[in-house]
């Protein structure tokens, strides 16, 4: 069994930063793309950013020169680095995990969710 833990979130003032982790813990061959998305109640999920094994980035537009994502490959740990925060980036983050098992099997895992509230 897989299991995603997350942890870092919480309440910060506008301006301030937070940094996020994402550990995979379980039978793990390897993972391939890892990542974070966020949703706020009433509203679809969003991908904020992604980063391959080999360290390849994407991010939303929405936080780009702002967030910063990086992991370790070997804890199987993704971050994100969040600065300048802003009340329109309060919502429940979620870290994801596309896992490849010993026996070749492949699926995607998702974290419990953390509160990332921005307020003064």
């Amino acid at each position: 069994q897989v299991q995603l833990v997350e942890s870092g979130g919480g309440l910060v003032q506008p301006g301030g930063s937070l940094r996020l982790s994402c550990a995979a813990s379980g039978s793990v061959f390897t993972i391939n793309n890892m990542g974070w998305y966020r949703q706020v109640p009433g509203k679809e999920r969003d991908f904020i950013a992604g980063i391959s094994r080999g360290g390849r980035t994407n991010y939303a537009d929405s936080v780009k020169g702002r967030f910063t994502i990086s992991r370790d490959n070997a804890k199987n740990t993704v971050y994100v680095q969040m600065n300048t925060l802003k009340p329109e980036d309060t919502a429940v983050y979620y870290c994801y995990a596309d896992v490849i098992f010993y026996d070749g099997g492949m699926r995607n895992y998702w974290g419990q969710g953390t509160q990332v509230t921005v307020s003064s």
